[in-house]
C-alpha cells in the first residue's frame, strides 16, 4: 500500500522530528534518519521549531525561498532510493558522485537537482517517472570535470 501523507502531515512529521532531537527524546530508525538531515540545515530549525506557523505557512509559495519541508523530502526520499537501490542503479550514482564531492549532502544536493527534473517531465508528460535518466543525471554529475 503505498502511503501518501498531506502536505500537514509532512510538515507535523519534520517539525515533530526536530522537536524530539532537541530534547533527546528517543527517536524511531526513520526519525533518526530524517535528524541527521535536519542536523545538516540549521538554517531550517527556526521554521521546524514551530510547528504552527508552518502548518500556516503552507499555502505561501515563495519563489525565492527553498522549502525546507520539501529539502528534508528530497533528502529522505533519496537515502530511501539508495538503501533499497530503486530505481536499480541510484545507490552507485550516489555512492560515486560522494565519492567524487567528499561529501554525501553535496551528493545529495546535486541528485536533487536530477530528482526535481525527472519529477517535473513526468507531470509535464503524464508519463511514468523516468528511473533511468534520472540516474543518468546522477552519473553525468559524478563524471563531469
Amino acid at each position: 500500500m503505498l502511503i501518501q501523507p498531506s502536505q500537514a502531515d509532512v510538515r507535523r512529521f519534520f517539525c515533530g522530528v526536530y522537536a524530539k532531537s532537541r530534547t533527546a527524546a528517543p527517536l524511531e530508525p526513520m526519525e533518526m534518519l530524517v535528524s541527521q538531515w535536519i542536523d545538516e540545515h540549521p538554517e531550517y530549525h527556526a521554521e521546524l521549531a514551530d510547528v504552527d506557523a508552518a502548518l500556516a505557512s503552507m499555502h505561501l509559495a515563495d519563489p525565492d525561498r527553498e522549502n525546507p519541508f520539501l529539502h528534508l523530502s528530497m533528502h529522505l526520499s533519496i537515502s530511501e532510493q539508495c538503501s533499497i537501490d530503486q530505481p536499480r542503479g541510484i545507490r552507485q550514482a550516489v555512492e560515486l558522485l560522494t565519492h567524487k564531492l567528499n561529501s554525501l549532502h553535496d551528493a545529495h544536493h546535486q541528485a536533487m537537482a536530477c530528482l526535481g527534473r525527472m519529477v517535473f517531465e513526468s507531470q509535464r508528460s503524464g508519463r511514468m517517472p523516468d528511473g533511468e535518466a534520472y540516474i543518468d543525471c546522477v552519473q553525468k554529475h559524478a563524471t563531469k570535470d
